[in-house]
């Protein structure tokens, strides 16, 4: 505890409580707008934490992370257009509660259950963390290399869309995790003769290209650079009351113990968690007719369920080295930027900066929902920033951060060329999280399972007799084999009842 409290007293310090409330009106502007997202937001501000002290880095990004997902509900409240994947299910509610004329109400759940969710996963995973570390360092490179491919194939899996797409796109990263010199024998990979690629692709060029470029090029392409007229929405108080909480509590506690799950699970996040939150909500609500037309409930579930896991995707990143979604694998990068190495290891050997993740969450959180509280009112005018303006701005961050990592050209280069690859998925509805976890996840994979290998003699059947090794491995095999079948059944199912019909 000792470690944390340092921690907690490192965020309060006056430059780093700048630090987080100015990261955080930004977030919040990536966060409402749509088209724009926390995931972008970090991306952006990757290669300017290089040159920071570590504490100030992740002040930073933690501010960014929080504030981005948190901010999301202001498109879909009062414009119905989510700013992000992550309040797809709060637009179902909170439009219909703000053509009502009760914005202001839908504002305040929102903000109040972001705040919930984000709270409480964070504590949780605060104590959760160092127990699972402490499991961890009782498995050999065998668990990891099987963990990793676990993992892997869960996002693929767990994934939205065609599994071939999925497993396309997996693949694309592992290959591209490939690219560079061997560790082991010194022999340079998939180069073809530039050795500007011996150390790899850089994951900042692949992360402003991805995520950043991508996204602008795809919405200029598709005209998506205007919004709808926001409405005076005429926002002024708090709308909500103690009953509003106490009502609809048995909907907060399911939904936050759903977002918190699907959190923890590798390549799912906030995306997932709010439509399955919502979705189970409904069912098991007294009045689940009520849900599409301004129900709370609808709210809450989404809100709470989306910020719970943040605290659920932390888990993983920081006691196993495996990121819960695409925002902790850019969190991972930014830890790796600044010679750390996540895994069960990093709470005994750099705790500092361990509980500084945890307490920074907790800080941004509680700075964000008074940011949120005080300038609510003023939530329409972010619906009217001009998309030209910020197009071009995250356009010249990005080219500036992507020279910056190696002051070279080469790596602008590569992140026109990812953002190309980038769009050519977006085309062929190639999802991104598989690959991204993918490429994050190839390096790992190869040195446990080179190391499990060597280990063991060149023996490979030790990846099949350790138990959790195995059962790593069969829960991987079982995620893509599952659907498979399920899909099978599913067109058997409907001939059956074609012909007899028939």
């Amino acid at each position: 505890m000792d470690a944390y409290f340092s921690s907690l007293l490192l965020c309060i310090e006056p430059l780093n409580l700048m630090l987080i409330l100015i990261t955080a009106v930004v977030g919040l502007i990536f966060g409402a707008i749509p088209g724009l997202s926390a995931a972008i937001g970090i991306s952006l501000l990757l290669p300017m934490t290089i040159g920071m002290q570590t504490t100030q880095a992740f002040c930073m990004l933690l501010s960014m992370y929080i504030s981005g997902v948190s901010g999301s509900f202001i498109g879909a409240t009062l414009i119905g257009i989510p700013g992000s994947s992550s309040s797809i299910a709060t637009t179902f509610d909170a439009y219909p509660m703000t053509q009502k004329g009760q914005a202001t109400r839908a504002l305040t759940i929102g903000i109040l259950a972001s705040f919930f969710g984000t709270i409480a996963s964070i504590i949780i995973a605060t104590l959760l963390s160092p127990v699972i570390a402490d499991l961890a360092l009782q498995l050999g490179p065998w668990e990891y290399a099987s963990l990793c491919f676990c993992a892997i194939t869960l996002v693929a899996a767990l994934s939205q869309g065609s599994m071939f797409k999925c497993l396309l796109a997996t693949s694309i990263g592992l290959a591209m995790g490939c690219i560079g010199m061997d560790k082991v024998t010194g022999v340079a990979r998939y180069t073809f003769g530039a050795h500007e690629l011996d150390g790899g692709i850089s994951v900042i060029a692949i992360t402003l290209g991805i995520f950043a470029c991508r996204q602008i090029s795809m919405n200029y392409a598709k005209g998506n650079q205007e919004l709808p007229e926001v409405k005076d929405a005429n926002i002024k108080g708090i709308g909500i009351s103690l009953i509003d909480i106490t009502h609809h509590i048995g909907a907060i506690i399911r939904a936050f113990f759903i977002g918190l799950w699907v959190g923890f699970l590798p390549g799912m996040g906030s995306g997932v968690s709010n439509m399955i939150a919502y979705a189970h909500v409904k069912s098991s609500d007294k009045h689940p007719e009520e849900f599409g037309k301004g129900y709370p409930a609808g709210i809450w579930a989404s809100e709470v369920s989306n910020n719970a896991s943040i605290g659920g995707a932390i888990i993983p990143m920081i006691a196993l080295g495996i990121p819960g979604d695409s925002i902790t694998a850019m969190l991972l990068i930014g830890l790796m930027i600044h010679g750390l190495q996540p895994g069960p290891l990093m709470l005994t050997s750099n705790p500092d900066i361990s509980y500084l993740i945890f307490a920074g969450v907790l800080v941004c959180c509680l700075l964000v929902l008074g940011m949120q509280l005080l300038t609510k009112r003023w939530f329409p005018l972010l619906l009217k920033i001009p998309y030209h303006y910020l197009y071009s701005t995250i356009l010249i961050v990005a080219f500036i951060g992507a020279y910056g990592t190696a002051n070279s050209m080469f790596s602008i280069y590569v992140m026109i060329g990812c953002c190309i690859l980038g769009v050519i998925m977006g085309v062929g509805k190639l999802p991104i999280s598989p690959f991204i976890l993918a490429f994050i996840l190839s390096k790992s994979l190869e040195e446990y399972f080179r190391k499990g290998v060597s280990y063991a003699d060149g023996d490979y059947s030790a990846f099949f007799t350790r138990p959790i090794s195995l059962i790593f491995i069969l829960i991987a095999v079982i995620s893509i084999i599952w659907p498979i079948v399920k899909k099978i059944r599913s067109t058997k199912k409907h001939q059956i009842v074609i012909e007899n019909y028939k």
